[in-house]
């Protein structure tokens, strides 16, 4: 375990608390692990979160009148995905409190088995076959020679500083790339975990058939059971807090938590940690100082660190070695961010258009990105409904444009310059059906969401740059997160977060059970075979 297993002596009967700051997946993942496995009382755990809803970077929110809005969507897969299916099993769903999550997730996506039959379209509105990965044979030796580069030998290299601009330029970065949101100047060594982790999904990854979704957006299929189990087993939610600083015991090379340090409503806030309490701390925040738009108004950009998760890792990294290094993965904010858009209709008109246009009906196409498209434009119809409060009328579509600075082909603008109405108008040409834009304008409603940090966690970094989830010496804390360090495993996925939960438990309480083993499809002669057979056609 990271860090080195130790046992605080924390139990059901000690009197010890826990304080988890931020409420995200991994916090919540996190208090789930406390009771089901620590045996720690609800009562004992709070959870502090700057936001006036949990969940993190698990939102969704809206309404049919005002229209509905995530941030992110999140593809889930039954073999790599080990941890979150650990938790979610244990979680009662809220349709049918029988069955939990994780069945209620398995059997929608028996249902609904995504199949894709149009992941690139071009210029010309056609669909291109995606299956013709582009590969000449100079893009094989590159790919094959890659992965075969230890992390070392990568150390801070980009992307584009591995491969050539033919694989750059490939049907196969551009599917890969959008599926995972990887920019040519993010870390190469990150890639390269995504390949080796995601080996499974070469020879599907132009029909994203390996993808799982959950049955609702994640807030409310995820978060909102987790939240609701917590807050029956007494579990105590304390919004609007702000955590900037800890406190360490005063003792030289110290590394006891004694003190979490914040405000409430601008009022300083001192939780004070005993002898016998832990401390669960989400550093980083992929989604900090998000903003949205309107139809008339492009979402802002923020960049100088306003939410509370950025400075609380800051403030903690100053007080000593192996606490990370934040400012690598913050300070970037021209190549980390990009924009999101959730589209609400009123009218079943375009919905139906995609439905011929790509030959899936919605809720199997997975992702369809406009492959000339300036801004990398990508698309995904959900099956409706989307939302808990969704009428049977009305249907959504998410959407995101990697290249948020560059001109839109048809508005004459930037993403980061539009407001709805304008992303719409970008979004029906690209489509073929710019005739249905008056239409659209007048029964649908587009919410745009900037993330100024969005893929920060791709960064090029060094070795210490993450801290271990359990630092040297760590008595009575542990970090969570995107922004840890887990070998082998992959940033911007939901697994990651709930895996960094299970060490921290595990290994801060000394819990004899062990964290499921990440899945390795390159061990496996069958997945292996089919993915070098991918390279080679």
């Amino acid at each position: 375990m990271t860090g080195g297993a130790r046992d605080n002596g924390m139990s059901a009967s000690s009197g010890g608390k826990a304080y988890l700051v931020g409420g995200g997946i991994a916090s919540l993942s996190a208090a789930v692990l406390l009771i089901r496995d620590a045996g720690l009382r609800g009562a004992d755990i709070h959870i502090l979160e700057e936001q006036a809803v949990a969940g993190g970077a698990l939102d969704g929110s809206g309404n049919a009148g005002s229209g509905y809005v995530s941030r992110g969507g999140r593809m889930l897969t039954e073999e790599t995905y080990s941890c979150l299916w650990d938790v979610l099993d244990g979680i009662p769903s809220l349709s049918d409190p029988a069955r939990s999550v994780k069945q209620e997730v398995w059997e929608f996506n028996a249902r609904h088995r995504s199949n894709a039959h149009a992941r690139l379209v071009n210029r010309e509105h056609h669909v291109v076959d995606s299956s013709r990965l582009g590969f000449n044979f100079g893009d094989r030796t590159e790919l094959v020679g890659f992965l075969a580069r230890g992390e070392e030998s990568l150390g801070a290299l980009r992307i584009d500083e591995c491969f050539s601009g033919h694989f750059l330029d490939s049907n196969f970065w551009t599917l890969w790339r959008t599926t995972f949101a990887f920019q040519n100047w993010h870390s190469a060594v990150e890639l390269r975990r995504y390949m080796l982790r995601f080996l499974q999904e070469f020879p599907r990854i132009h029909t994203l058939a390996g993808v799982r979704r959950t049955q609702l957006n994640q807030y409310d299929s995820i978060v909102r059971p987790m939240e609701a189990w917590l807050r029956a087993q007494g579990v105590a939610f304390e919004f609007g807090v702000r955590i900037e600083d800890v406190e360490f015991e005063p003792a030289l090379h110290s590394r006891t938590i004694r003190a979490l340090l914040g405000s409430r409503g601008g009022e300083p806030l001192r939780y004070d940690v005993g002898e016998k309490d832990i401390a669960l701390i989400t550093i980083g925040s992929m989604t900090a100082d998000a903003r949205q738009g309107d139809d008339e108004h492009a979402p802002k950009l923020v960049s100088d660190r306003r939410d509370g998760a950025w400075k609380l890792w800051q403030n903690i990294a100053r007080k000593g070695r192996g606490f990370g290094r934040p400012s690598v993965f913050c300070r970037h904010v021209e190549q980390s961010k990009w924009e999101s858009f959730t589209l609400t209709m009123r009218s079943p008109l375009l919905l139906k258009h995609i439905e011929r246009l790509s030959g899936n009906e919605a809720g199997t196409g997975g992702l369809m990105t406009f492959k000339d498209s300036s801004w990398l434009l990508s698309i995904v119809v959900p099956h409706p409904p989307h939302f808990a409060s969704q009428p049977d009328d009305v249907f959504t579509l998410w959407g995101y444009g990697l290249f948020v600075d560059r001109k839109g082909d048809y508005v004459g603008k930037t993403m980061a310059q539009c407001g709805g109405k304008d992303i719409l108008k970008e979004l029906l040409h690209h489509l073929g059906c710019a005739d249905l834009l008056e239409e659209m304008q007048r029964t649908s409603t587009v919410i745009p969401v900037m993330m100024p940090y969005i893929t920060s966690e791709f960064a090029c970094r060094r070795p210490g740059d993450r801290p271990a989830v359990i630092p040297e010496c760590a008595v009575n804390f542990a970090f969570l997160g995107q922004y840890v360090e887990i070998p082998e495993d992959v940033v911007f996925t939901v697994e990651y977060s709930v895996r960094s939960a299970m060490l921290a438990v595990y290994g801060l309480l000394g819990i004899d059970r062990a964290v499921p083993a990440i899945y390795r499809g390159v061990a496996d002669p069958k997945v292996l075979a089919a993915g070098l057979r991918t390279l080679a056609a």
